[in-house]
Parts: structure tokens; C-alpha cells; sequence
């Protein structure tokens, strides 16, 4: 690899002064920096980003920390991190993978904003001990270079499980997320203080990945124990969808035998038939105000932590019975 050495012998000048003439320091006159910049185009010289990283203790970059790439969920979540963090002349790297984690210590991004569930609390805290700015999404922890802007998990299973017992569902599964999310455990400890509520609810929970081939597994479970309607909350679009997909090729139909409510509005979700009862946020709101985080504790400034607020959006998926 051609070094800022290699240019300097072949211009016959210091290395100090190549230095300035590739950063276009006036320092250097305009015939020199013109010669300088040929010979470095001539050698096909690649700045290296991590040594100048080092030296200016700033990269202008922001990494993202996901658990997997899969679904449907993290499009717009990431375009609203790249809008906001490029308002402010910084770019976005998308991570996943315990080897992903180096860049932090190692300095290649200048923050961190984390939904990784293998992303460990403890590790993340070391990291914050040692003066890094990390987002948190997934997790609450107190930490003055830690930052939270969480989902409130809490008040949209609520609103969906209100919404089924309104309707006059008296059965009631739920399908769960991972027992690692956070935002599942969130959502399954708000239904289970709903049915406490209530004297009168058969409550059911079927366990779940977040994923479609967990929605279709639940809803296999759900038309085998089927004895009269059901409603069902899906801690996620994801698994909603996969009921679609197995009772569609069944005699049970959504909306009249079971009735679905997810959780997230993603795009699909509104299009699929009969139209999914969903838990709505925003997710570009989310991944924007994540990024806007980070880049308030890299300039120290005073920074709260946040809530993104759920609403209800109904659906025929979901049916009075009586």
C-alpha cells in the first residue's frame, strides 16, 4: 500500500508537507500541493481512514448495532438515522456481529446507537466507562454517556389488548417475542397485567421469534385447540403475518374465527386482507431522534432520555363477537 512516505521521496519534499498538501492546508504553495496531488493520483495513494482517525479523534461516522439484517422492520428505523445524522455531515455504517463491536474501542465510528440483542449490557457499559457516546433502543441503562430512546412497549399491548376485550374476546393468546428483547418482554408483562384486570379471560401464550415461520407455527397450535373465536395478539407484524400465511390455506378465516393484532404498522401490513389491527409508531421518528441523541452526547450537550409513543390502528382482523 502506497504511504504519504512513498509520495514524499518521489516529490523530493518533507513528509509534513504532503501531509498539508492532501488536506489542503495553504501552507504549501498552490505549485507544490498541484505536483503533490499528481504524484498521489499517479501512486493511486489511499488515505488510510483509521490512522487519520487517530489523529483527529474523529471519524464523522455513526454505527448502528442490529441484531440480524432479516424483516421488514429496520428500513425505515435506518433511514431516519441516515436523514438526521446527514443534516449534520455525518454518514452511517450498519453493523451486526460480535467482530462489529471493536469498532468502538478501536475508534472508527465516533458513537454507537444499539438494537442488539447480543450486544451485551455489561460490554456496552465497559465501553461507555472508557468515555464512548452509545444510543441504547433495546435496554435501560444509567450510564452519562448512555443514552435510552425506548418504544412504549408498554402502553401499545395495552391499547391491543383493550381493544380485543372491547370486542368481546374472552379467549385470548398471545404470541410472544424472544425471551432476550427487551421490546417483548415489555409488551408480554403489559398483557399480563391486562387479563389480571379481568375476571374472565381464558389467556393462552404461544412462544415466538419475532419472525413468520413463528406465526405460523402458533397459528397451527391455535386452529388444533380451536373450540370458538379467538383473539390474538402477535408481539410483532412479523408473526401476525405468518398466521396469514397458515390459516390461509385452512377453512378459518381471519376476522371471523381468529382475530389478529400485530404490533410495528410495517408496510405490509397494510395491504395484506383483511387489513391487519396493528400497534403504529414511528419508526423513522425512532431511528431520527436515536441519531440526534448520539450526536448531542459526542458535543456534550444536555441530553434526556426519550419515549416513542404507540397508537392503535384498527383493522378487520378484529371483530366484535358476542
Amino acid at each position: 500500500m502506497v504511504s504519504i512516505k512513498d509520495i514524499a521521496k518521489k516529490a523530493g519534499v518533507s513528509i509534513s508537507t504532503v501531509s498539508y498538501a492532501l488536506n489542503g492546508n495553504p501552507k504549501v504553495t498552490e505549485d507544490t500541493s498541484a505536483k503533490i496531488l499528481a504524484i498521489a493520483k499517479e501512486l493511486n495513494y489511499v488515505p488510510n481512514a483509521a490512522a487519520r482517525s487517530l489523529k483527529t479523534r474523529q471519524t464523522n461516522i455513526i454505527g448502528v448495532f442490529l441484531t440480524n439484517y432479516g424483516g421488514a422492520f429496520y428500513g425505515q428505523l435506518l433511514h431516519g438515522m441516515q436523514e438526521a445524522l446527514a443534516s449534520k455531515g455525518y454518514e452511517l455504517i450498519v453493523c451486526s456481529g460480535k467482530h462489529t463491536h471493536r469498532f468502538l474501542p478501536e475508534r472508527l465510528i465516533d458513537g454507537a446507537i444499539v438494537l442488539d440483542i447480543a450486544f451485551s449490557s455489561e460490554e456496552i457499559l465497559k465501553h461507555a466507562d472508557t468515555g464512548h457516546k452509545i444510543v441504547v433502543m433495546d435496554r435501560e441503562l444509567d450510564h452519562p454517556n448512555i443514552n435510552q430512546v425506548l418504544l412504549h412497549n408498554r402502553s401499545g399491548a395495552t391499547l391491543a389488548m383493550d381493544h380485543l376485550i372491547e370486542k368481546g374476546h374472552r379467549k385470548i393468546y398471545t404470541v410472544t417475542g424472544p425471551q432476550r428483547s427487551y421490546d417483548a418482554m415489555q409488551r408480554l408483562e403489559a398483557v399480563r397485567q391486562a387479563v389480571e384486570r379481568y375476571n374472565d379471560i381464558e389467556y393462552s401464550e404461544i412462544p415466538g421469534n419475532f419472525n413468520k415461520p413463528a406465526g405460523e407455527k402458533a397459528a397451527e397450535q391455535i386452529v388444533k385447540e380451536y373450540t370458538r373465536p379467538v383473539g390474538v395478539f402477535c408481539a410483532n407484524d412479523e408473526m401476525a403475518i405468518g398466521m396469514y400465511n397458515y390459516l390461509s390455506k385452512t377453512n378459518f378465516r381471519v376476522g371471523e374465527h381468529i382475530h389478529i393484532i400485530g404490533f410495528d404498522n410495517i408496510e405490509l401490513s397494510q395491504y395484506i386482507k383483511p387489513r391487519l389491527a396493528t400497534i403504529d409508531f414511528s419508526e423513522r421518528k425512532w431511528g431520527a431522534v436515536a441519531a440526534e441523541q448520539v450526536l448531542k452526547l459526542i458535543a456534550n450537550q444536555p441530553v434526556e432520555n426519550e419515549r416513542i409513543y404507540t397508537t392503535f390502528i384498527p383493522g378487520d382482523s378484529v371483530r366484535e363477537v358476542r
